[in-house]
């Protein structure tokens, strides 16, 4: 099992290497934020574990980053910012745990292990509703057993939708859903992804239901 470790410093991520290793563990080291965010998304990871005090590019960044790709892997932030705010922070940037500095390598291993089962427990990470299907742990999405090619905006409207299947959404519970920031209600930017969605996958993907907003229709 690959697991990416990003820590810029060098005695540390060498004991973490050595710990995951021992461990039966496949651990590759990354010491600065932009190849750690590219080396994040370029490959599949089972586990990150993830330093926020990084050169170049900070960790709360890198890890935007990576859900930003619609990248579900578990991720472990290592940190000796160990206020609540900063702690809850880095959970509402989409980290999965949380180790303060210093910590003693038995509980990072056990956390590691955590995120390992609960990742395995998961219910299927494909879902399938009639030619269209999405695999979220692959960041992928199919029609007609295709992979689309798809913006990391377009991905996240597909993913929202393919886990909504049952429901009319409305252009507003789209907005919240797709964009973290404060962002004009008032514009048409949801209809320009709807309709490069259609574009890239067929005109009847996503209906329009008339005031209330879209449904998916795998048709």
């Amino acid at each position: 099992m690959k697991i990416l470790v990003i820590e810029d410093d060098p005695l540390l991520g060498q004991q973490i290497m050595a710990t995951l290793e021992q461990a039966g563990w496949v651990p590759e080291l990354s010491q600065d934020g932009i190849d750690a965010l590219y080396r994040a998304t370029a490959e599949r990871w089972e586990v990150i574990i993830l330093d926020l005090g990084l050169p170049k590019l900070d960790g709360i960044t890198v890890l935007k980053g990576i859900r930003d790709e619609g990248i579900n892997t578990p991720v472990i932030i290592l940190s000796a910012r160990d206020t609540l705010s900063q702690r809850v922070d880095g959970l509402n940037a989409g980290a999965d745990d949380y180790l303060t500095k210093p910590f003693d390598m038995v509980e990072l291993i056990a956390r590691v292990r955590a995120q390992l089962r609960r990742a395995s427990g998961q219910t299927s990470s494909v879902f399938q509703i009639g030619e269209l299907s999405l695999d979220t742990r692959a960041s992928k999405v199919l029609w007609l057993g295709e992979v689309v090619d798809l913006t990391a905006l377009e991905y996240k409207v597909v993913a929202y939708f393919m886990q909504n299947s049952d429901k009319v959404i409305s252009r507003l519970e789209l907005v919240e859903q797709i964009y973290k920031q404060d962002f004009d209600r008032d514009s048409n930017t949801i209809e320009v992804f709807i309709g490069r969605i259609r574009k890239k996958i067929s005109p009847s993907v996503i209906k329009t239901v008339r005031g209330l907003g879209y449904q998916l229709n795998g048709k």
